[in-house]
């Protein structure tokens, strides 16, 4: 009896270390109860409802999909800090240029600073070797230039967001927000890709020992343009959703989304030295970023204290996690 009772944690604990995301769900339901709680000891009633459920659920899966970028290059040990003025340009060159071309050949013309710096990114770290934060971080430097002489050229020509836009970040069917309808099969494809598909694997074994890889006959060079490429696509996709929830394009549209993006990627349980974490993983810390910037505003938090604490909760369930998936 007393063996049985004390293998119990143990056997917990080895179930949370197979199922990581197990982890990760259990703390997003403790969260979402103690704003439920907290609501109610506040205000009298109950915040989480359908109407707060799907307001959360739209900016989670904004956070989501710039994660994706953040997740997929953290698979080989790399960053993404391009990710957010990529998605501020694709959104505001789209803007810009439905009055006068319409929707369609205004997303596609968008899309092409995307694959631009996808491509410089990609070249950059995979054949000059320049390490990803330096390069993204660079790379997005540079793009930003290049939007702000764009916005001069376009300062008296006004803005539009396409209306099939709009009807994916705002919209709700049956109570739900739209953008599942994008968001669905695209975290769909990236779960599977990760482990099924032999670029996904590729990822992986890249992040864990490149060298390994690079003895094996992997071309790495070809991996980081490839990746890169596929992260700035990510990124404008993003873009495209998010000006459809904002409904209005800005300079600087994205940006407040870049740090969160990459602390949801490590509360997920990616691993920022590679070889390790899942697109699952990031999709619940995107859940709990989101219901924990709803409970700090129902606190009523000062800004100075909630990025405190924002920050010191971002360090302490990484490192529990971390701790967590290590042991064993």
């Amino acid at each position: 009896m007393t063996d049985a009772a004390s293998s119990a944690p143990a056997r917990a604990a080895g179930f949370l270390r197979r199922y990581p995301v197990v982890t990760l769900l259990i703390l997003l339901a403790v969260l979402t109860a103690g704003l439920q709680v907290t609501s109610l000891i506040m205000y009298g009633k109950p915040i989480v409802n359908q109407l707060w459920f799907g307001n959360r659920l739209n900016y989670a899966i904004a956070l989501a999909m710039l994660a994706a970028c953040q997740t997929i290059t953290m698979f080989t040990g790399g960053i993404d800090l391009s990710a957010a003025v990529v998605a501020t340009i694709v959104a505001f060159v789209t803007a810009t240029l439905t009055p006068s071309l319409g929707a369609g050949p205004a997303i596609l013309v968008a899309m092409l600073p995307a694959l631009a710096v996808g491509l410089l990114n990609g070249f950059g770290i995979g054949v000059c070797r320049v390490h990803p934060l330096i390069m993204t971080l660079g790379s997005g430097l540079i793009a930003t230039g290049f939007l702000l002489v764009y916005q001069r050229t376009v300062i008296a020509t006004g803005t539009e967001v396409p209306a099939a836009l709009v009807w994916l970040g705002t919209g709700r069917t049956l109570g739900l927000p739209n953008v599942l309808v994008v968001f669905l099969p695209f975290a769909a494809f990236l779960i599977w890709a990760q482990g099924r598909w032999g670029f996904g694997r590729l990822l992986y074994a890249v992040g864990a020992n490149e060298n390994a890889a690079r003895l094996s006959g992997v071309r790495i060079w070809q991996v980081h343009m490839a990746l890169y490429l596929v992260a700035a696509l990510i990124a404008g996709l993003t873009g495209l959703v998010y000006v459809g929830q904002i409904r209005q394009a800005s300079l600087s549209l994205a940006l407040p989304l870049l740090l969160p993006a990459v602390a949801a990627t490590v509360i997920g349980g990616t691993s920022i030295f590679g070889g390790r974490g899942s697109y699952a993983g990031t999709i619940v810390g995107a859940m709990i970023l989101a219901v924990l910037v709803s409970l700090l505003t129902l606190l009523q938090i000062p800004e100075g204290a909630r990025r405190i604490l924002f920050g010191a909760v971002i360090l302490a369930v990484t490192a529990v996690y971390v701790r967590l998936s290590d042991q064993g």
